[in-house]
């Protein structure tokens, strides 16, 4: 049940997997790092403050990758809040290397996804990853290559689920058919709906839909436009609203905004709190 000191409870909660209960409104902590998802950020205190506030706020649920720094993200996390509350659960993904700023190529073979495992084991702290993802799926190595490898790492217990990102329905099926996925994590936002499908079908199949970039809004913030009205009868800022269109929808949508600072923190957990209307609700979805 949410409260005044814990709103993201709000938010509802899903279990990931069938086992791993989290409230719906995450955190990513993609840009707890400096410019361009690059080295360390200018004040790494204030990186720890937020990770901490996210939780104090009822936050139980953190996305993050080794390629964010890389490894800086998971460096902080484990800092700011290790050892870990029982009810928190730590998600983070391999698949993109990094040679600097902007600089995201794929690899996906079998020896570097075993070895960036076992370096984000020891980064975060843990013996047991709860969700491991695949960033993305690396056209080079042959799908069965990939999946296998995480699948084998979670019968050696070194991870617990296993996620994608940035996939397609056809590419999500053929992904289930070599490993138990449990979740997808895709641009999706209210502006962007391009992954609509993929949604769709990860409702069908209970698999957790985690949108990347949820917060935002494009063109419908614009003065006089769909999200003006409503956030001066909510009083609520368009990425608040953006946040709760994305609450309503199906139970396995699971947000996760991130940001660098607390305040910003505190306005996007409370968006777990903004109740649309059907009506409003209705409004937005006709904007796409």
């Amino acid at each position: 049940m949410a409260t005044s000191t814990q709103p993201a409870k709000a938010s509802g909660s899903y279990r990931i997997g069938g086992d791993l209960p989290v409230d719906r409104l995450g955190y990513g902590a993609m840009q707890l790092t400096g410019p361009g998802v690059w080295g360390a950020p200018k004040d790494p205190a204030g990186a720890v403050r937020v990770l901490r506030r996210a939780y104090e706020l009822g936050v139980t649920f953190i996305d993050t990758a080794d390629s964010y720094g890389p490894f800086v993200s998971e460096v902080l996390i484990r800092e700011a809040l290790h050892p870990y509350a029982d009810d928190l659960v730590i998600a983070t993904k391999a698949g993109l290397t990094r040679s600097g700023p902007g600089d995201w190529p794929p690899v996906g073979r079998p020896e570097y996804l075993r070895q960036q495992c076992e370096l984000s084991l020891r980064h975060l702290g843990l013996d047991c990853i709860p969700l491991y993802q695949l960033h993305r799926i690396d056209a080079k190595v042959p799908l069965t290559d990939q999946l296998g490898e995480l699948a084998l790492l979670r019968q050696e217990g070194k991870i617990r689920h296993i996620g994608l990102s940035q996939v397609s329905v056809e590419q999500l099926e053929a992904a289930r058919a070599i490993a138990p996925i449990v979740s997808v994590q895709n641009l999706y936002n209210l502006a962007d709906r391009s992954a609509e499908d993929v949604l769709e079908h990860c409702e069908r199949h209970d698999l957790a839909f985690i949108p990347w970039f949820p917060i935002a809004t494009g063109d419908l913030a614009r003065p006089g436009g769909p999200l003006d009205a409503i956030s001066t009868a909510h009083g609520a800022t368009p990425a608040q609203l953006a946040l709760a269109w994305l609450l309503r929808r199906p139970p396995v949508m699971l947000p996760i905004p991130g940001t660098s600072s607390v305040a910003h923190l505190e306005e996007n957990v409370a968006a777990a709190g903004v109740e649309l209307t059907d009506d409003e609700f209705e409004v937005l979805a006709r904007t796409a």
